[in-house]
């Protein structure tokens, strides 16, 4: 089971996050933003509902998909989390770098 970073990795599924932001919208209305099936965006945002990015409701025979808050504070943790492991080791990294370097010796008249 892919994770949520993984998931909103892919570029149609960050858009449709990206489009959701606005507030909930069907999946005809979110097909209009794309050049794919609506069959196709049913199963990104189906996808993005398993790994709780996004709620579903039904009313009627519409779907209509909003972002899941709980889903999202999650995928903003893990991105925080990979962010600051990255931020540490480029630190690391640097100092390491600068602890191997002789000091240069500076002339003295």
């Amino acid at each position: 089971m892919p994770d949520a970073l993984e998931v909103a990795a892919e570029p149609t599924r960050r858009r449709l996050l990206h489009l959701l932001v606005a507030g909930e919208q069907t999946v005809t209305e979110l097909t209009e933003h794309f050049s794919v099936t609506r069959s196709a965006i049913s199963q990104h945002l189906l996808l993005l509902e398993s790994v709780r990015l996004v709620a579903a409701r039904k009313d009627g025979r519409s779907r209509y998909y909003r972002l899941d808050p709980s889903g999202m504070a999650t995928l903003r943790a893990l991105v925080g989390q990979f962010w600051n492991d990255e931020l540490d080791l480029l630190a690391r990294d640097a100092q390491r770098l600068a602890d191997s370097k002789d000091p240069q010796p500076k002339d003295t008249p």
